[in-house]
Formats: C-alpha cells, sequence, structure tokens
C-alpha cells in the first residue's frame, strides 16, 4: 500500500521497523530522509542505461530490462542484508516518485510475507514538505543565540551544553565548515538539499516549548545557506555573548584549524584572497607570521584585522540584542566546562 504523508512529522514518525531508499547511489548521497538505508535496485549505471533505452528504443523494452534488473539486485538484498529478519518484519520503501522501482521491490517483499509498503510520491513527496517546514512554512521553535568572537569555542560549547540538557542544534556540523572563509573542512560541505534534510530532521524532534541554542551564523555556512525559516527565527533571536581573552581565543584557534596550519600553501591562498578587504600590507603582515611558523601570532593578528571587525559590523547590521553576558578566562577543557554552566544558567532564567 501507498501510504500518503500531510507533515514531515508524521512521515519522519512512521513507524515502520525499516526504511529503506531503492534509489541508485548517487540519488541517495544527494539527499535521503533520516534513518533511510540504501539498497539500489538500479545502480546508477543500470539507471542510465534503463533512461536511454526509454528515450531512444522504447518504455516497453525500457520497463522490461529495467524489470530483469531491479528483481535481480533486490534478490541479492533479500539474500543478503534482508536475511536477518523475521516474518513480522515491517520495512517502509521509497523510490524517486513512489512508482516502478519500490513498487517492484515492495512486491517481492509482500510476497515473502514481510509487511512492506510504499509511500505515495517517494522522495519527491519527501522534498516536498521539507521544503514547506524549511522555506514556506513559521518555525514554532524559540530560537537563543550563542555569539561571540571567533576563537570563543562557540561550537565547542553546544555539545557540552547538550549534555547538561540544553537543546541544541550544530549547524556548523551539519555543514561541515566552520563558517568562514578560512572555515573549510577535509571531506567539503554536504549537498544543499542534505543539509536541509539533517536540520529538517534534528529539528523536528525538538520540543517546541523549551528553547534552542544554535551558534550565531551570518545566513551561510561556506556554500550552505541556512533556510529562509530558521534564518528568520535567527535574525529576531536575543543572543547570549561569550567573551574571552584574545591570548586564549588565539591558542583555541591554532588548536582548533590545526589542518589548516599544516598546509601552508593552501593557507595563503586564502590570506591572499583578503587583500581586496584589508588591503595588501595586512595580508603581507599574515604571510609573514605564517612564513615565519608563528600560528599563535597569526591567529591573533587574524582575529584583530580581520574577524572581529567583520563580526562586529555584522552584529550592528542585524541590530542583535544581547541578553547575557559570559566571560571564559580559559578555553581549555576545565573553563569550557566552567563557561558551560555559566551558560546553563543564563538560558534558564530567560
Amino acid at each position: 500500500m501507498a501510504l500518503t504523508f500531510t507533515s514531515l512529522t508524521d512521515l519522519l514518525s512512521h513507524g515502520y521497523d525499516s526504511l529503506i531508499d531503492v534509489r541508485s547511489p548517487a540519488e541517495y548521497a544527494e539527499d535521503h530522509i533520516a534513518g533511510a538505508v540504501n539498497m539500489p535496485v538500479l545502480s546508477d549505471e543500470e539507471r542510465a542505461t534503463v533512461g536511454t533505452i526509454y528515450v531512444q528504443q522504447s518504455p516497453f523494452l525500457a520497463r522490461k530490462i529495467g524489470a530483469a534488473m531491479i528483481f535481480r539486485n533486490a534478490a541479492a538484498h533479500v539474500e543478503g542484508p534482508l536475511a536477518v529478519n523475521g516474518g513480522g518484519w515491517r520495512p517502509l520503501v521509497y523510490c524517486w516518485r513512489g512508482g516502478q522501482r519500490s513498487g517492484s521491490f515492495s512486491y517481492l517483499l509482500k510476497e515473502i510475507g514481510w509487511r512492506s509498503d510504499t509511500i505515495s510520491g517517494g522522495y519527491q513527496s519527501y522534498r516536498r514538505l521539507v521544503y514547506q517546514a524549511l522555506y514556506d512554512g513559521t518555525l514554532s521553535q524559540r530560537v537563543v543565540l550563542l555569539d561571540g568572537y571567533t576563537g570563543t569555542a562557540k561550537t565547542d560549547l553546544l555539545p557540552l551544553l547538550a549534555a547538561r540538557g540544553v537543546q541544541v542544534i550544530d549547524l556548523e556540523g551539519l555543514a561541515n565548515h566552520r563558517g568562514s572563509l578560512l572555515g573549510s573542512r577535509p571531506g567539503g560541505q554536504p549537498p544543499q538539499k542534505a543539509f536541509e534534510s539533517a536540520l529538517a530532521g534534528q529539528l523536528q524532534a525538538l520540543d517546541p516549548d523549551r528553547p534552542l541554542v544554535l551558534e550565531a551564523e551570518s545566513s551561510k555556512i561556506g556554500n550552505l545557506l541556512i533556510p529562509p525559516a530558521l534564518w528568520k527565527l535567527m535574525k529576531a533571536a536575543p543572543r547570549i555573548e561569550v567573551t574571552a581573552p584574545l591570548a586564549a581565543r588565539a591558542d583555541y584557534l591554532v588548536a582548533a584549524y590545526e589542518d589548516l596550519w599544516t598546509d601552508p600553501a593552501r593557507l595563503k591562498k586564502k590570506l591572499v584572497a583578503l587583500v581586496g578587504t584589508r588591503g595588501r600590507e595586512t595580508v603581507n603582515g599574515w604571510i609573514a607570521k605564517l612564513e615565519q611558523q608563528d600560528m599563535t601570532g597569526l591567529a591573533a593578528a587574524l582575529m584583530a584585522q580581520h574577524y572581529d571587525p567583520s563580526y562586529a559590523k555584522s552584529r550592528r547590521s542585524i541590530g542583535a540584542e544581547t541578553v547575557a553576558q559570559i566571560h571564559a578566562e580559559s578555553l581549555d577543557p576545565p573553563g569550557l566546562e566552567t563557561t558551560a554552566d555559566a551558560l546553563a544558567r543564563a538560558l534558564a532564567a530567560l
């Protein structure tokens, strides 16, 4: 049976034992429903072959050849990872549009005796629900932003707050980016759709009656856009600012950006890109520190001459409201624990 879901909450809380995405590996990698396991019934190459036959020869031939491929691949899944499931197993299956791929796979599972259903409209219906929630809808969360200059360990404070029972979402973690020109991380960023799926999944799991703490960001994290419904809440959200001495922030950045300092050629290229913003003399000063391997001095200079002025300008343009300020004298593990305690108390008072 094809099930129709009218809300993202209903779809994500589907109640089935397993959620199976039978699309090709490339389709799955671009985006998929949270918790779905990929069991492709057509590989990327097979899907391309069937599509070519459909266009260049005949739809009937494409369906016939495609069906043979689908059932052959489905049999491999039944003999492989699905072999451990007993007779009461209830899988929910989807493909791109809820058509032949998911229908064929679900039919086979039902013939075996498993209680299998499909999602009407497939991935496309799910994507519409995500778009409605993050672009067209209004989110109900009460957002509080964790603010502060670069190097105040805001990202590292989020899991410490979560351990204290605070609702948090690590946007930079979802985006795999540290949210600045120098903030790229190994592995690159996920596709925009995958970022939105991960974000929507976490938002749906929250208690709307309790505050949600996010790190203050610009409207983009690297190349990824913060969806409008969340960005609207972030722009209006009250902020708790974390402050720390410049020396402590510099030491923290040297440790946090270790992957960048160990690749001087890549870092130099990023610094040169700032000539138009900060001037050649300033950038040359940074490059000199890089060549001297004075990473702590470089981190301090970057914050004082680039990050702090940019951050202050951004906060003024948004008109940010700071409702509390927490000073971290140190940003080592004990210092972060102390800061997290103070932040939790400040949040409880809001």
